[in-house]
């Protein structure tokens, strides 16, 4: 494991290190919530855990600074848990081990939790810091972000007293963001009763791996390949023309990440094994072909396998009925933001299919920065899968953060950025989600902006964080404490 707690500057680099031995995959922050508590009690800063599981800081301001508007920093304490097929890692009991490439800190075929351990590590860094000089402050380390932003979302009203909201979970240094897209999860699911496979078929398992995956909100304009996408054209072939039937799914594992990865188990007559065989190598090559410049196709594998029959498998129209909707299932970019051509406003990402044991769960997240169309696409969706027999569910709906240019404390990042580094700053809005949104909903008097140092690939293995740019990052939060303006 790399040495990163020495890396400049090490008031970050120290905190982020530890946090990196503390397991914290979503939906499972006990460890963390309980190592944040006991941080800051033996730092000598007030904290406690509120009903939503979010950890709140607070540090008193500097004498002679109590007359400044009080600043919130906020970063959330959840990571995503994704890794290379290869990798053993457990992310409920093992710490992330950690790599020094170059300029790059990245982990060891598995996501690094710069997303968004960087912000936890840089309100530590402030918390804890005995000359630097401020007005008062509180931290807001929300739980669970990543699968449903419920921290945010279940906030109490009053529990945060701030004027100003720092938000430290942008991925590019440099750019800084006053908008943010909403977002909606879909899940569809549905039991069937399975039926028994005919003893005279075999069965073949076809797995398709060593694609991109990425976040699903950053990286969904670049057209990376869907593995669930790509599998239900094999699956549906092989069912017309083989003669095969369906006896289970496995593809993608987090509703914000493009699914790098899934596995079906297909029953057929054993005299249609070879032609399956040769089907899924001409659909390799199709892919690669079609994704060349875009994934690293010769990471890509899609191959077959023979397995143990199953006892049972899926009925036949319901079969039918669910890959054809996962076939027709609106998946990437919808449309482009009318007034910002550049920046996707509405798109979905297929991130979960899960069929077996005589049920069928499919979730997919969409995001716009505009609400009818975000409604207008989940409604699209549930009108897909209510046409294969399945109940649909929204939930974990969030509006968008609107944009607001006029803002005083971006106008002050803008100018503490270029002394500091002799260049503007760009003021962006992006379509990944940010808690911002559901912050301001709950605090709407609230002045806000994001930004962070510059991570690559996050929600894959091959995250990484730039070295390089969190010391001016460091250099730039300081800065803008010391010069908070008065009330």
């Amino acid at each position: 494991m790399a040495d990163i707690k020495n890396l400049n500057p090490v008031e970050i680099w120290r905190n982020f290190d530890k946090l990196t031995q503390v397991p914290r995959p979503s939906g499972h922050l006990e460890k963390i919530q309980a190592y944040l508590l006991e941080w800051a009690k033996e730092a000598g800063v007030e904290a406690f855990k509120d009903p939503a599981g979010n950890i709140v800081m607070r540090k008193p301001a500097t004498p002679g600074m109590e007359n400044r508007k009080g600043v919130i920093m906020q970063a959330h304490m959840d990571m995503v848990p994704q890794k290379a097929p290869d990798s053993k890692h457990n992310f409920e009991t093992d710490p992330i081990e950690t790599i020094i490439d170059g300029d790059w800190v990245r982990a060891n075929h598995t996501t690094l939790g710069s997303d968004d351990g960087l912000g936890v590590a840089t309100i530590m860094a402030v918390m804890e810091s005995k000359d630097l000089q401020h007005g008062p402050i509180e931290g807001l380390i929300t739980a669970d972000e990543e699968t449903g932003m419920y921290g945010a979302n279940d906030l109490p009203a009053g529990e945060l007293n701030g004027d100003i909201l720092l938000n430290f979970d942008t991925e590019v240094w440099g750019e800084f963001v006053i908008g943010s897209a909403g977002g909606i999860d879909i899940t569809a699911t549905l039991d069937y009763k399975e039926v028994e496979t005919d003893k005279e078929d075999a069965a073949v398992k076809v797995t398709l791996k060593g694609l991109k995956g990425g976040h699903s909100g950053i990286e969904i304009n670049e057209g990376r390949a869907n593995a669930n996408k790509c599998m239900v054209r094999v699956v549906r072939e092989a069912i017309s023309e083989l003669d095969a039937r369906l006896a289970s799914w496995q593809g993608g594992n987090m509703r914000n990440a493009i699914p790098f990865q899934a596995e079906v188990v297909l029953t057929l007559p054993k005299e249609n094994i070879e032609a399956l065989n040769d089907l899924v190598a001409d659909w390799k090559d199709e892919i690669c072909d079609e994704f060349e410049g875009i994934e690293t196709t010769e990471n890509i594998e899609f191959f077959t396998e023979n397995v143990e029959t199953p006892k049972m498998q899926v009925p036949a129209e319901i079969q039918d009925n669910l890959v054809d909707a996962i076939y027709a299932c609106h998946d990437g970019v919808l449309r482009m933001a009318p007034s910002m051509p550049e920046i996707v406003e509405t798109s979905s990402n297929l991130a979960i299919v899960e069929i077996g044991d005589g049920k069928a769960a499919i979730k997919i997240l969409a995001r716009s920065s505009h609400e009818y169309y975000k409604m207008y696409l989940a409604t699209m969706v549930e009108s897909c899968f209510n046409m294969a027999g399945m109940k649909v569910e929204f939930s974990g709906s969030y509006m968008g953060w609107n944009p607001n240019p006029k803002s005083d404390i971006l106008e002050h990042v803008l100018k503490v950025y270029k002394e500091q580094n002799g260049t503007d700053g760009k003021v962006q809005a992006v379509h990944a989600g940010l808690e911002c949104s559901i912050i301001l909903s709950k605090y709407p008097n609230l002045d806000v902006v994001s930004f962070g140092p510059t991570l690559l690939s996050p929600h894959t293995a091959n995250e990484r964080c730039q070295i390089s740019c969190v010391a001016p990052f460091w250099n730039l939060v300081k800065q803008l404490l010391t010069e908070i303006p008065a009330k």
